[in-house]
């Protein structure tokens, strides 16, 4: 019997597009990738689909990963020209305080490893430890591990950054 894809749809869709967020920052591209995998997915019957649609994931993020990089420096430009702007209006300055901390977590995230940040993310998109062994490439014994780590490197890299950006303000 074929898989149901209306039902993994609607039990994965969120979690797919909250994972991809986490690797691309951008709500909309994080949902045009998720209806990527989807797409992808119509085409193949995985045994395992929730796991095959995390791992497909992955690899479109990564991609996208590459082609991004001369995108958000153009970005920045943008944001540090309008954040000028904006600085008397507190609403905004709330909001530019809150991209801070947003900025400090991607770049956190940035500093750990690859396969660091994809435990996390994996993790936090509600996989199993067999779901992530497989996907990583790792022994499920070795998955807790690997997020322990990858959870105090994470948090020594964003307390550094909030440490140097306390310096510098």
């Amino acid at each position: 019997m074929g898989v149901n894809w209306a039902e993994v749809y609607q039990a994965t869709y969120r979690e797919l597009v909250r994972f991809l967020y986490r690797k691309v920052w951008d709500e909309e591209r994080a949902q045009d990738l998720t209806q990527e995998v989807f797409v992808r997915a119509l085409r193949h019957e995985p045994e395992n689909p929730r796991a095959w649609l995390f791992h497909v994931a992955n690899n479109l993020a990564r991609d996208e990963a590459r082609r991004a990089v001369a995108r958000r420096h153009h970005l920045q430009l943008l944001r540090s020209e309008s954040d000028g702007e904006a600085a008397a209006n507190t609403e905004v300055m709330e909001q530019m305080e809150r991209s801070e901390r947003i900025q400090a977590v991607r770049e956190a995230l940035d500093q750990l490893t690859e396969r660091d940040r994809d435990a996390l993310l994996l993790w936090d998109a509600g996989l199993s430890y067999p779901e992530i062994a497989q996907e990583l490439g790792l022994a499920v014994g070795a998955v807790g591990t690997t997020l322990a780590r990858a959870r105090q490197r994470l948090v020594r890299a964003y307390t550094a950054l909030e440490e140097k950006h306390v310096a510098r303000g």
